[in-house]
């Protein structure tokens, strides 16, 4: 079974108004609540498309309470870590050409339930790949993603990286089978710019000889490059009219998992659904309902650059 790992979740607040003008009262309307963090949506994303999940993370307050009722309610299962502190709540105003995104820290968590999340790792019989997905909350240091590596590795599962933590470049070391990177984060961690083709082969070769057996390197509204060691893919996107980018990595994620991983490893048709997937909750309020999808793909192309 597929986990995710969601070490600080939230409440995603999404407000639509007209205008935002700073010193005023800005009257919203259409507020969505959305039970949030970046490995539950890859987990909600993986329910969506018929793939078994469940989610771990640390849940604290009434906010967390919240989290966990709606995901039971969605019918996806969880296995909180409760702590003291009230899990976050983030806030995202559009107000039609802008986005606005508010985010928050998290809670704090002591190293007591760092711990009894961790020996909850080393019970589970049914894992076999984990996604690790989001920021570190409060009270955990970079460490702890090693700490999480290693019982993954002594338990032999297969381990897909999204963070933006700097320690990435030393937690390739692990070989982590999947990472997910955008632009940005390669640039700020490996000090590498991706502007075209020939700067994604240097990529990849790079996050391959340190470590890395698979790498989807998301762009944004401008597509994504995916390499297995081998060869190099690019991928285009779909043009939306955007909403909220808030969940739109974490959804491209899930569903590129829920064809790779979960449906005989088709390296295109899971780049099409994962473009396909995060432009349509681009333009939607939280993770939205799916709706366009299946019409996307069909404008989605995938293409062979060349062997890394």
């Amino acid at each position: 079974m597929i986990y995710t790992l969601t070490t600080n979740p939230a409440i995603d607040m999404n407000l639509t108004g007209r205008e935002i003008k700073k010193n005023q009262v800005n009257r919203t309307f259409n507020t969505v609540y959305s039970p949030n963090g970046k490995g539950i949506n890859v987990a909600l994303v993986l329910r969506h498309f018929g793939v078994e999940t469940t989610a771990l993370g640390f849940f604290g307050g009434f906010t967390g309470r919240y989290i966990i009722d709606r995901l039971t309610e969605l019918k996806l299962p969880v296995k909180p870590i409760w702590v003291e502190d009230i899990t976050r709540i983030n806030v995202f105003v559009n107000d039609g050409p802008d986005e606005y995104k508010f985010v928050n820290s998290g809670s704090f968590v002591p190293e007591s339930k760092q711990r009894e999340l961790l020996a909850q790792l080393q019970q589970l019989d049914d894992c076999t790949h984990l996604v690790i997905s989001g920021s570190l909350p409060q009270g955990i240091s970079e460490d702890y993603y090693r700490d999480i590596l290693q019982i993954c590795h002594q338990k032999d599962i297969q381990v897909i990286l999204d963070i933006s933590s700097l320690n990435l470049k030393d937690l390739l070391q692990e070989r982590p089978l999947l990472i997910k990177p955008n632009d940005e984060e390669v640039q700020k961690i490996f000090g590498l710019p991706v502007r075209s083709d020939e700067d994604a082969f240097t990529v990849m070769r790079l996050l391959k000889k340190q470590g890395a057996q698979n790498v989807l390197l998301t762009l944004g509204a401008v597509g994504a490059y995916f390499s297995d060691g081998r060869m190099l893919y690019r991928c285009s996107a779909q043009k939306v009219k955007l909403l909220s980018s808030a969940c739109a990595g974490d959804a491209a994620l899930g569903a590129f998992l829920s064809k790779w991983l979960a449906a005989g490893g088709d390296i295109e048709a899971a780049l099409k659904r994962s473009a396909a997937t995060g432009a349509n909750v681009a333009e939607s309020e939280g993770l939205g309902d799916f709706s366009s999808v299946d019409t996307y793909i069909k404008n989605i192309i995938v293409r062979k650059v060349g062997q890394v």
